[in-house]
């Protein structure tokens, strides 16, 4: 996802907001820095950063199987924002600034032959591959993405974005053609677009403008009809992320750049259900642990996990560094394992159990002429039930990694 310019206290809904270096968000607090690892609780051993912690335990073995870049020198254009495992897992689709969906099989990033390799433990040096060979094909679109969503019953047919001109479109991969599009955001950045999991038809969408929108394509006109729409914070803050409960139940989960995140039953859109208060920052995602968990992160350098049946706050996982920029959120279900990326260019692996992680893979950072640092922009955990995981991230700089876990016996 993209960046703004934040300001030190929230702007009204007719001040514009101006648009500087496309990754970085600044400090919505005033005086509040994030605490962050310091180079004294760090051990570098090749490219793992081994972490210390009498608490958190390591039950999982992260390799780094696969790099996938451009040919060229890559640039901030190439900046990845999204990345998302289609249902069957077997497909993958990025998005970012590039104004390009591409598609790729699981099969081309990571063959079946070096997922044994690695299940069985041998030694495997990295594949290196070209965005190019490895893309199945690629969709152009006619703004920069910041978000992606399949929609659940579509047999991996149909994929959701959110752009940077306010836009929602719902996008037929077999026909590579857009087949829905709806700009009820007055123009302004989409940050987060999601699918409900009792009716796949409803959608919903969080903006700058300060709203979440919930729609539905089969009422209304070509664009479908709002069926809610809320506005979280009264200083119109921005909506950075959205998601459905896909537990069952009718709950969707909102982040703020308000610092506060937001629970809302479905069926009743007039006020919050739950308000969760505690981050110092943006909360830039929210994703549902397990029916009775969430997780929050924010530009405060923290995770937070939340108990939603009484709001409690259950613990705080530090370890990572975000204090400006969109670095992705990703939850693995079945083995309990929180992803998110780092500004240092790290990929951190938490366990839902400790407050420290426990591990961090990656490359280097790495500094371009005319650019900062790189750094992870977006992770994906493949939903499946094994005793080995595969996580993606992909970077400010457009280089899309595969990680593989397995389970230390």
């Amino acid at each position: 996802m993209g960046a703004i310019d934040w300001s030190k206290s929230p702007k009204p809904s007719n001040t514009t907001i101006s648009f500087s270096f496309e990754w970085a968000m600044k400090n919505l607090s005033s005086g509040i820095h994030p605490t962050l690892l310091t180079k004294q609780t760090l051990k570098h051993q090749g490219d793992r950063l081994e972490i210390p912690s009498a608490a958190a335990r390591c039950e999982w073995d992260f390799s780094l199987s696969t790099i996938v870049s451009s040919s060229a020198n890559a640039a901030v254009s190439d900046a990845l924002g999204s990345i998302e495992f289609d249902p069957s897992n077997t497909v993958v689709a990025t998005g970012g600034i590039a104004r390009k969906i591409r598609i790729y099989s699981l099969n081309s990033l990571l063959p079946e032959d070096n997922i044994q390799l690695l299940t069985r433990g041998d030694q495997n040096d990295t594949a290196f591959l070209d965005h190019v060979n490895a893309c199945s094909f690629y969709i152009c679109t006619p703004a920069k993405l910041s978000s992606l969503r399949w929609r659940p019953g579509s047999g991996g047919r149909l994929l959701g974005s959110g752009d940077y001109d306010g836009v929602v479109m719902e996008h037929d991969l077999e026909r590579k053609l857009p087949v829905f599009e709806r700009d009820e955001h007055g123009g302004r950045r989409v940050w987060s677009v999601d699918y409900s999991h009792w009716d796949p038809f409803v959608g919903a969408s969080g903006s700058d403008d300060g709203t979440m929108q919930m729609w539905d394509p089969r009422c209304g006109g070509e664009g479908g009809e709002c069926v809610a729409k809320v506005q979280p914070a009264a200083a119109r803050s921005s909506v950075c992320s959205v998601e459905f409960s896909p537990f069952g139940d009718s709950l969707i989960a909102l982040g703020c750049a308000d610092r506060m995140a937001y629970a809302y039953d479905v069926r009743k859109m007039v006020e919050p259900l739950h308000v969760l208060e505690g981050h110092t920052k943006t909360v830039t995602y929210v994703r549902f642990v397990d029916a009775q968990t969430m997780v929050s992160a924010g530009t405060d350098g923290c995770l937070k996990l939340w108990n939603m049946s009484d709001c409690g706050l259950i613990r705080t996982c530090k370890g990572h560094v975000n204090s400006r920029s969109f670095v992705g959120l990703s939850v693995w279900r079945h083995g309990g394992l929180l992803g998110c990326g780092s500004e240092n260019n790290q990929v951190f692996v938490y366990d839902k159990r400790w407050d420290e992680p426990i591990c961090a893979r990656g490359l280097e950072p790495m500094a371009r002429p005319g650019f900062g640092h790189a750094f992870v922009s977006s992770v994906c955990w493949r939903q499946v039930q094994e005793d080995h995981c595969t996580l993606l991230a992909g970077g400010s700089d457009g280089v899309l990694q595969v990680f593989v876990g397995t389970k230390i016996s």
